[in-house]
């Protein structure tokens, strides 16, 4: 088949800049479909970079937050994914995902943009931010299990760790400009109002993710039942060692992520007394990090394996959050931000682009939607604690007690995953076991699946 042509002025431009990069012709970002989603993440996550810095910065300068509601802040977009992942996988599995995907970027819009709306009619306080960040954990949990399922429709699947790894390096590419673009408009016009941007960028993404074209099958079906459609996706994860070994390792993982994140934004402004401009330049070292991961990561993975690789990521971390606890309150404690921010950054990337890449390649396509959701069900139930504890050793211990809480657990982690051969031994990413199985309503005798396919056609994603 030829390969795609680009039908606008600007895929025109951008076929021209990857000629100047001298990438090969079945490099991903030659495909058209895949490259439009890859520029809708790229300004999706510059937006998002903003929100990271400006959400908790309302809180904890412009609302003088406690630790303790900071933990409840960041508890409260966690909430969802523990309410609403496993019935959100059930419907994923019926339904288009993409409409979904940009119906939540929309979604986003709104919310982050009610912040700057809210300070302007004098009605921000704590409970207001509880609320946005309640529906942002809602779209997340929903629109976020969608647009992993759209990439395994636009990529083959022994492409997903490199398309995993460009997705990543577009998100490393918004964090390494993102937090000097937000630090300068958090100082210009204050943290609520540089959500606004935010809101603007997100509704182009939403613009430019209406040009991806798809083609899915649904299996509607006649009798389908939503519990035992539900049972089928957690029974398949169950069933799978090295899905529940990631499970675990994952989620203990994000609850020392989480007891983190409460407090750094706190012990930045609090204890190194650093500005708002200040702790969104210190962020950049956050992006160089994860763009070094990026870049990198395919050939690590491939070097060593997705399992220890994953591995790796969660000691990286660990070291990271260490180093912070114990770095004194001066200039070596701004390297030390610094530092933690960029070994966050190399942990993150390696740790999400084999833990997704690996539980989307052992996973039939139609059981796709109610795995992803019950993945991060699991790997997020112990990330609503970790975030109440971090939030509680800061307020109550002290913030570095809570950084070595996380800087201690995520080594520890690390040591007993190496332990658990279900990861420590993939070396190659693994391949979907024999035929689909029977899954809900799919088993139940005489019923006939009737396929419903999109109108959109997309030719394959290596452009040939």
């Amino acid at each position: 088949m030829l390969p795609i042509k680009a039908s606008t002025w600007v895929d025109r431009l951008l076929d021209r800049f990857l000629d100047l990069l001298r990438l090969p012709a079945g490099d991903l970002l030659r495909n058209l479909v895949y490259r439009r989603l890859w520029t809708s993440i790229l300004i999706s996550s510059l937006g998002g970079q903003i929100t990271l810095l400006a959400l908790p910065l309302t809180a904890a300068v412009l609302l003088h937050a406690s630790p303790t509601q900071m933990g409840v802040l960041t508890a409260m977009e966690l909430v969802p994914f523990v309410l609403f992942s496993l019935p959100a996988g059930v419907w994923l599995d019926r339904v288009r995902k993409l409409p979904v995907y940009i119906v939540g970027e929309l979604t986003l819009a709104v919310a982050v943009g009610s912040v700057p709306v809210a300070h302007w009619m004098g009605w921000l306080g704590m409970p207001w931010l509880y609320f946005v960040g309640f529906l942002l954990g809602t779209v997340y949990t929903i629109a976020g299990s969608a647009s992993q399922i759209v990439l395994t429709q636009v990529v083959s699947r022994d492409r997903l760790v490199e398309a995993h790894a460009k997705n990543a390096l577009a998100s490393s590419g918004a964090e390494v400009a993102g937090p000097g673009v937000a630090g300068a408009l958090i100082k210009l016009v204050g943290a609520p109002l540089a959500l606004a941007v935010d809101a603007l960028l997100l509704v182009a993404s939403a613009l430019i993710l209406r040009g991806v074209k798809v083609t899915e099958t649904l299996h509607r079906l006649d009798g389908a039942d939503f519990w035992r459609d539900l049972k089928a996706g957690v029974a398949f994860v169950r069933g799978k060692p090295m899905l529940v070994a990631l499970a675990c390792a994952v989620g203990g993982w994000q609850m020392f992520n989480q007891a983190a994140q409460v407090v750094q934004i706190l012990f930045a402004t609090r204890v190194l007394g650093l500005s708002a401009q200040s702790v969104g330049l210190s962020y950049i070292a956050l992006g160089a990090g994860t763009v070094l991961a990026s870049a990198l990561g395919h050939r690590i993975s491939a070097r060593f394996g997705p399992g220890p690789s994953l591995i790796g990521g969660f000691a990286m971390c660990g070291i990271g959050w260490a180093a912070l606890c114990v770095a004194p309150a001066n200039a070596v404690g701004v390297a030390a931000f610094a530092f933690t921010l960029f070994m966050f950054g190399v942990g993150a990337v390696l740790i999400f682009i084999n833990f997704l890449s690996l539980r989307q390649a052992v996973t039939p396509a139609p059981l796709l939607g109610r795995m992803t959701s019950t993945m991060r069900w699991l790997i997020l139930i112990p990330a609503g604690p970790g975030a109440l504890i971090g939030g509680w050793l800061g307020e109550h211990v002290s913030l570095r007690a809570a950084l070595a809480f996380a800087g201690v657990g995520a080594l520890l982690l690390a040591v007993l995953a190496w332990q658990v051969q279900a990861i420590r031994q993939v070396k190659v990413l693994p391949k979907v076991e024999g035929e689909d199985p029977p899954l809900g309503a799919e088993a139940m005798p005489g019923v006939t699946p009737a396929p419903t396919t999109g109108t959109a056609q997309l030719q394959p994603a290596n452009g040939n």
